[in-house]
């Protein structure tokens, strides 16, 4: 990592209080209407990671979706899941909600194979943010250009077992701050946009 990024302050994300991990009918009930109202949300999944040569992933084992304040966590199980599934469903299919998130073509991917969910509405801000680069821009170096902070990422948590039934406080917060910092990240760049074009038209009304 840059020396220059090592020193920036940490990026606190939510903490384990603003996190559902959603398992059953009613906490599904609370989810879905406060995700119904959200205009954006932050989006990611996680998947057992594969260790072996040509061994396929039997991933997404995770599903997160983040509001402004609060991150939910849906276990997947399969297509049989019952009310998950359709929560899931409704809120992923919906064009009426923008999804975002970093690097979401496998994701997208994996949720029409496993869950037959056909996702609407998504933003990937690994593209969008790129500009005139041919790279993609990671979660790490959106938050350094729009927060002037460092996200830290660890790499042991990220392999770990997604496909438990229950997740330790570290793969929680991981998994919640995955789809919430993609959401603040949106919030920020199209904040920065809006002013840069407000000062734009000050600019070009002050010329005239």
């Amino acid at each position: 990592m840059d020396s220059a990024v090592e020193e920036l302050p940490l990026y606190k994300g939510l903490t384990l209080d603003r996190v559902c991990f959603v398992q059953s009918a009613e906490q599904a009930d609370i989810a879905l209407p406060l995700l119904l109202s959200a205009d954006v949300l932050g989006f990611d999944t996680e998947s057992k990671p594969t260790f072996t040569k040509g061994e396929v992933s039997t991933g997404p084992h995770l599903i997160q979706l983040a509001t402004d304040d609060m991150a939910f966590l849906f276990p997947v199980r399969g297509a049989g899941d019952g009310v998950l599934t359709d929560l899931l469903k409704t809120v992923l299919e919906s064009s009426q909600i923008l999804k975002v998130g970093f690097g979401l073509r496998d994701d997208l991917k994996r949720l029409k194979e496993k869950l037959g969910i056909d996702t609407a509405g998504v933003l990937d801000l690994a593209r969008a943010l790129r500009g005139a680069e041919h790279n993609d821009v990671g979660a790490k170096s959106a938050v350094v250009r729009f927060f002037s902070q460092r996200l830290q990422k660890s790499k042991r948590i990220s392999t770990t077992n997604w496909s438990l039934p229950r997740l330790n406080e570290s793969q929680l917060l991981y998994a919640a701050n995955d789809a919430h910092v993609a959401l603040k990240v949106y919030r920020a760049w199209r904040a920065r946009e809006a002013d840069e074009k407000g000062a734009a038209t000050v600019t070009a009304t002050t010329a005239t």
